[in-house]
């Protein structure tokens, strides 16, 4: 494999989860810098693939990563939901697979200047540099009720009134380092992450969009009519988790009837496929060793079945 800033969390889990797409197109709609991209095309020679991602300096990467790959490859740039979606309706049966990984990218992590992490020296987060929202304009514009929300829901911020009275009373910010700095007492302490990765997680979230941005993919999915799919969606935090978990619930089930109905009356029938995961697959121990960062990663797989 080409050497690589990334690495791709549960590597083996997403090969093995692809393994029954002998032919057709898997669409990567967080391609990154090419980690499972690549490994599915090595691994699978009749694949072809469509990489999608929001980041130019991504992009370019893949782009000399994959070459090796020829007419293999696609790469289109945006916002996964809607380039999936174009995707979807312009190859029709031929794609065979979609996998998602919903989280920011090491490489994003550790560019300081995209100020995604907590020591940064910037308040940014944006996924597409040239979106118009960056974490400044939510830590420094919005009202303190609008953080209180975001910290809560996005970040399940047990003291996120305080919290958000602390960043209103003190800004403006012009770092992710500074912000940091100034909440750091109110955090809990004690975990295995950083007592400010939750902050930063809600803000990031609010930025990109990204709870909106999955609902959209998983919308678009379920709207295609596709008859034969492989679905594999990897989350970082239970708010995503839960989304993935619910929809692929749903998907599943035969029968829509309200709970509280006497008898079945939908004919019980409605079922699109069926789930692979009963429960979502986590890293290996070691990939724990090797990957720290993949310690909080869940994959949870589902089969198309409309026949």
């Amino acid at each position: 494999m080409q050497e690589t800033p990334h690495i791709p969390v549960l590597y083996r889990e997403v090969i093995e989860a692809f393994s029954p797409c002998k032919e057709g197109i898997v669409i990567d709609c967080t391609m990154g810098y090419g980690g499972h991209s690549s490994l599915l095309l090595e691994n699978n020679p009749a694949l072809s693939l469509i990489g999608i991602d929001q980041d130019p300096t991504a992009i370019a990467f893949s782009s000399k990563r994959l070459e090796p790959f020829g007419n293999r490859v696609e790469i289109r740039r945006g916002r996964f939901s809607e380039v999936a979606r174009d995707a979807i309706e312009e190859k029709g049966e031929k794609i065979c697979g979609i996998l998602a990984d919903i989280g920011v990218s090491s490489l994003q992590l550790d560019q300081r200047e995209r100020g995604f992490s907590y020591e940064s020296d910037t308040l940014d987060m944006r996924m597409n540099p040239d979106a118009p929202l960056s974490a400044g304009e939510v830590v420094n514009d919005y009202s303190q009720g609008a953080l209180e929300t975001i910290l809560r829901e996005y970040g399940e911020v047990t003291n996120a009134r305080k919290v958000a009275e602390t960043i209103v009373q003190r800004r403006p910010f012009s770092s992710a380092k500074e912000l940091s700095n100034a909440i750091f007492h109110l955090m809990p302490k004690g975990k295995k992450i950083h007592p400010s990765t939750l902050v930063m997680q809600a803000i990031r979230i609010e930025v990109n969009d990204e709870l909106g941005e999955l609902t959209r993919l998983l919308d678009a999915i379920e709207a295609s009519k596709l008859k034969h799919l492989r679905v594999a969606i990897i989350t970082f935090h239970s708010l995503e988790d839960r989304i993935v978990k619910n929809r692929f619930t749903k998907w599943g089930k035969n029968c829509i009837c309200p709970d509280d109905a006497m008898r079945c009356t939908c004919g019980n029938k409605n079922a699109i496929g069926k789930i692979i995961t009963k429960k979502p697959l986590s890293a290996q121990d070691d990939e724990l060793r090797a990957n720290s960062r993949s310690r909080s990663a869940k994959l949870r797989i589902f089969e198309i079945r409309r026949d």
